[in-house]
Formats: C-alpha cells, sequence, structure tokens
C-alpha cells in the first residue's frame, strides 16, 4: 500500500514537472495573444469611475475564469469528440471580434461633439445619469472579448500539447487559464490604477515624488488613448489573424506573399516580417465591415418581418 502510495506520489511529480515544461512552450506559443488581450482589456475597462476601476476589473477578472472554467473542459471534449469543430468555433469568434472593432470605429464617427458649453453641460449630465449602465455593458464587452481571445489562448495551448496524455493537457490548460488570467487582469489593474498612483506621490512632502507623480498624471490619459487605439487594431488583427489560419486560400497567400516580401533587396526581412500583421489587419478590417453591412441589413429586415 505504502509502496503504491509512493509510486502515485511519483507520478504526479513527474507528470507536474512534465506539466511545468510543456507550461513554458504554451506560454510562449500564447504570448502574442496575450499582448492584445491585455491592451483590449485595458481599453475595455478604461472610463468608469475612478473609485469603480478594481471592482470592475475585478469583476471582468472574475468574468475570465468563468470563461476558462467553461473553455478548457469543452476544448478537451471537442478535441475528442469532434476536433473538425474547432475552427470553424474560433472563425464566429474572431468575425464577432472584427464586427466589435468596426463598430467602435463608425461610433467614434458618429458620435456627437458637443461645441458649446450647455451641450457639454448636457452630455455630462447624461452621462452621469449612464454611469451604473456604461459600467455593466463595458463589463459584459470586456467578459465577451476575453471569451474569444481565452479561446484562441486555449486552442493555441492544446495545439502545443497534443501528443501529451490527458491529464497532461488539463494540467497544462490549467495553468496556462490561472496564470495568464492573474497576469493579464494584474497587469489592467495597476494600468488603470496610474493616475491614482501619480496623485497620491504628486500630493507628497518630497520634490523628487512630486515630479515622478506630475509625470505620471501627465502620462495615464495618453496611455489610456494609447490603448483605446491599439485595443481596437487589437480586434482586427486577433480576429484577421483568426480567419487568416481558419481559411487555407488566405493562409497559402500570406505565406506566399511572406515568401515574395522577403526577396526585395535589403529590407526583405524586416517586410516579410510585418507582412502577416498587416494581412491579418486587412482581412479583419474587411470581414468586420462585411459582418456589420449583414447585421445591419437583418436590423432593417427583421422589424418589417415582425410587422408583417
Amino acid at each position: 500500500m505504502a509502496g503504491s502510495l509512493l509510486l502515485l506520489l511519483d507520478d504526479i511529480a513527474t507528470v507536474l514537472d512534465d506539466i511545468a515544461v510543456m507550461s513554458k512552450m504554451a506560454a510562449k506559443k500564447t504570448a502574442g495573444v496575450l499582448g492584445d488581450d491585455l491592451a483590449l482589456n485595458a481599453q475595455q475597462v478604461s472610463g468608469v469611475r475612478s473609485e469603480r476601476e478594481i471592482p470592475v476589473v475585478w469583476k471582468v477578472a472574475k468574468g475570465s475564469f468563468v470563461n476558462k472554467l467553461i473553455l478548457v473542459p469543452l476544448a478537451l471534449l471537442i478535441s475528442v469528440v469532434a476536433p473538425w469543430l474547432i475552427n470553424p468555433l474560433l472563425m464566429i469568434g474572431g468575425l464577432f471580434l472584427c464586427y466589435e472593432g468596426v463598430e467602435k470605429i463608425v461610433h467614434m464617427f458618429h458620435s456627437k461633439k458637443a461645441h458649446t458649453a450647455s451641450e457639454a453641460q448636457q452630455q455630462l449630465i447624461q452621462t452621469e445619469t449612464d454611469l451604473l449602465t456604461m459600467e455593466n455593458e463595458k463589463i459584459k464587452g470586456a467578459i465577451r472579448t476575453d471569451f474569444i481571445l481565452s479561446a484562441e489562448i486555449v486552442v493555441i495551448s492544446l495545439g502545443t500539447v497534443a501528443t501529451a496524455t490527458f491529464m497532461e493537457k488539463v494540467g497544462v490548460l490549467s495553468v496556462i487559464s490561472i496564470v495568464m488570467t492573474i497576469g493579464v487582469y494584474g497587469l489592467v489593474a495597476m494600468i488603470v490604477k496610474i493616475d491614482d498612483l501619480g496623485l497620491y506621490l504628486s500630493e507628497q512632502v518630497s520634490s523628487f515624488k512630486q515630479s515622478i507623480g506630475r509625470g505620471l498624471l501627465a502620462f495615464a490619459p495618453i496611455l489610456m488613448k494609447t490603448l483605446s487605439i491599439v485595443g481596437t487594431i487589437a480586434m482586427f488583427l486577433v480576429g484577421g489573424g483568426i480567419i487568416n489560419h481558419a481559411v487555407p486560400l488566405l493562409h497559402h497567400f500570406t505565406e506566399s506573399t511572406v515568401d515574395h516580401a522577403e526577396l526585395i533587396p535589403q529590407v526583405g526581412n524586416i517586410v516579410g516580417a510585418l507582412t502577416p500583421t498587416l494581412i491579418n489587419f486587412a482581412i479583419g478590417m474587411i470581414a468586420g465591415f462585411v459582418v456589420l453591412l449583414v447585421v445591419a441589413g437583418i436590423q432593417k429586415v427583421w422589424p418589417k418581418s415582425k410587422q408583417a
């Protein structure tokens, strides 16, 4: 009995060691998606009241954990029962991300800007009234986006450990899910509280701390604006990348274009490295506008069919 227990402990230790190695491999593969995840989630939760920033991040982080609790078992089940379903499901998620990106751009151009002091005051009153609604919408939007990005991270991680045993797969996906959720939302929490840290330091006695505080206060709005832009671009890059990898024709076109780009004298390596990103972005933009047109068409037809 004691010998069996020791053997079991030895097996567990071996599996954990293998999981640690494979988790590092999976983490390297998913690093690119995580960068997009961080940018997207930071800009998704920005714009809420200062005292609500951490509670909002915490709610989204809890939503992210729930997403992974759904996705990890689902991905393992699909990989065994119907592995052909993974790409179509990812494509649906990718199309949704592209659609959200285009919707953000359209909203930005169509949103009314205040031209007078009275209009600005009216908008401020409206914003104050809708704060709770806006907060809930941001949380829901961030959790939806996280679901798609988490799905991609889980699938990439699963592909990295395709030849491993079932328990090793479970271990790797669990480690990746926990570590990356804590890492991403820990950084998001730090980013959204930069202005508060700046304010705290600017009120200190030390002139050095005051200088750092003022610098952080000046840097915070620039960072948030940048993250808003980067987050929207990331939607197209991630969504376009998913579609690109899922459609063989597009994938072969990208590889062929990269091969030709690398032949350009002197700058071939740089152009070749940038080409897949630019193609993914273009695919994401086109796909997003196509989905937007389809959705707009359905929204126009649906009320008519409802009345009929």
